[in-house]
């Protein structure tokens, strides 16, 4: 098989793994594919998505890669996949790598064959860019370590809640040890001076198995214990060929909601037990966390320039840094002024008063 045909049927294959709340696939003449604009580092990067091999031996049920599911198989050699990237590298701007695979024979086995290729890519290429190492359930230690010293970011995909979600999405993967375990190693490395900077991720299908609240504690946990960088969350969307093809396809909005409280977990310090209640059996509301949570604690207007930073971060339209202007002193007489530190008016207008005059009361949403 040609090397280009290849990079099309990795390319493809990998888009399961998400870069972000929406997939910023980038069009290039080639058709390549495989190509996303992402955030690497605090910077918007060119990422090169790809599997080494797409056969797997794993039995996932959603998955187009699984056990028996794969129809065009193909697998790069070490050095097949630096020489593309390499191309891409100088013919279409690609700055960063995310190298994931499938488990085709030992994890191990694979495992050695990505570490070989990204230290080819380093030592003989030189590359000093982004580079996001997808690590396989079941992976060695010593593997990981080893990958780690030639990442910049790790991740394991999680995949489910917990492990009774886990058990009816695959056999072949033991939630304890396979995933978290690994999670646990790649936390410890993180915490060595130089080493995976941009720290660890993981992966979260959202399907009918796991209510919002099941999700969202395990977030928090993993946050909590593994000092996670970010957690991303794919929809579940039916694949022809699979076990679950003709299973309903989860709502994007469900989706977006649940990175609306990653960002409210991470970026405003809110604890995940207040997100309860606002929840029926388990799900959030059809609107914006924050906005719902402000409708249901809120019992009056709020004096803008008499609340404290903790109050201020919980008015929808206004965020930390816009908080911490008002608080350091940036008084607000009126509610351009709001617009003006970075706020949005029209959100926090029903739950705001400035110099004692407020748009409308809480009860009449």
């Amino acid at each position: 098989m040609e090397i280009l045909q290849k990079t099309k049927i990795l390319a493809n294959s990998g888009k399961y793994d998400s870069c972000g709340p929406k997939m910023c696939g980038v069009k290039v003449d080639s058709g390549l594919g495989g190509i996303y604009h992402a955030k690497a580092e605090h910077k918007t990067c060119r990422l090169f998505k790809t599997l080494m091999d797409n056969d797997c031996k794993f039995d996932c049920k959603y998955c187009g890669n699984a056990n028996g599911c794969t129809k065009n198989k193909a697998k790069y050699k070490p050095k097949e996949l630096v020489t593309i990237f390499d191309f891409l590298q100088k013919k279409l701007d690609v700055h960063g790598l995310f190298l994931s695979s499938a488990v085709s024979a030992n994890p191990d086995k694979v495992t050695e064959e990505m570490i070989e290729a990204v230290k080819l890519l380093r030592t003989e290429k030189r590359f000093k860019g982004y580079v996001h190492f997808k690590v396989l359930p079941g992976t060695s230690y010593e593997l990981i370590k080893q990958a780690s010293e030639f990442s910049n970011r790790m991740s394991i995909n999680l995949e489910a809640p917990n492990k009774i979600a886990m058990h009816e999405l695959s056999s072949c993967k033991e939630y304890k040890t396979d995933i978290l375990r690994r999670q646990s190693w790649i936390s410890g490395l993180t915490k060595k001076k130089g080493v995976l900077e941009g720290g660890q991720a993981t992966q979260l299908i959202l399907n009918k198995l796991s209510t919002d609240k099941d999700v969202i504690k395990m977030v928090d946990w993993e946050y909590e214990n593994f000092d996670l960088k970010r957690v991303y969350f794919s929809a579940f969307q039916p694949v022809k060929g699979t076990p679950l093809e003709n299973e309903k396809a989860e709502p994007l909005t469900r989706q977006n909601r649940l990175y609306n409280v990653d960002f409210l977990l991470r970026q405003y310090q809110f604890k995940a037990k207040e997100f309860v209640n606002i929840m029926d059996d388990g799900m959030l509301p059809n609107e914006d966390p924050k906005l719902a949570l402000a409708k249901a604690n809120f019992d009056g207007a709020i004096d803008i320039n008499e609340a404290s930073f903790e109050e201020l971060i919980r008015i929808p339209g206004i965020g930390p840094k816009t908080a911490q202007r008002i608080v350091s002193g940036k008084k607000i007489k009126k509610y351009e002024h709001l617009h003006e530190l970075g706020g949005w008016i029209n959100r926090a207008k029903p739950f705001i008063s400035v110099d004692g005059k407020r748009q409308a009361m809480l009860g009449e949403f």
